[in-house]
């Protein structure tokens, strides 16, 4: 009867760990940033392995915006200080325009110069707004003083 528990027992475990396993494995991945093209104020970041929940995006952002501006030169903020950048998911590759409502980059030559559009996290800059993090379903505001302000994406 014991032999029938340890076996159960394990036939439960080793499924459980191999699960916290691959789980912890998608989270620890580095991001990779595949390339960046710019467009006047706007910047278009492509990425692998981006981060999975909000609070792991805005993270990433806030750790990384120093080294993004010293390595890509991104934001490029317009005179007036407005800016945009916007991740891109970059699983699928460049692609070619055929199919309908894909991303096309002007600074590389066709036909291979888009992407399906499959954004994953942006960030913007205005007089107005203010620092605007926007996720699937999400704004998040930043406020002057560094509070965070969630509101409903519409």
């Amino acid at each position: 009867m014991k032999v029938v528990n340890k076996k159960y027992i394990l036939a439960l475990i080793l499924p459980g760990c191999i699960l916290c396993g691959y789980f912890l494995w998608l989270l620890l991945r580095p991001i990779e940033i595949i390339a960046v093209h710019k467009n006047g104020s706007h910047s278009y970041v492509l990425v692998k392995n981006f981060p999975f929940t909000d609070n792991g995006k805005i993270s990433w952002w806030l750790k990384n915006k120093d080294s993004l501006k010293n390595q890509y030169d991104i934001p490029n903020p317009a005179p007036y200080g407005s800016f945009t950048v916007v991740f891109w998911d970059f699983g699928g590759g460049y692609k070619e325009h055929g199919k309908y409502d894909r991303l096309c980059f002007d600074d590389m030559n066709p036909p291979i110069n888009c992407i399906e559009k499959n954004k994953i996290f942006s960030v913007s800059n205005s007089k107005n707004m203010g620092l605007t993090f926007i996720t699937n379903n999400k704004i998040y505001r930043m406020k002057k003083n560094g509070e965070m302000v969630k509101t409903k994406y519409e």
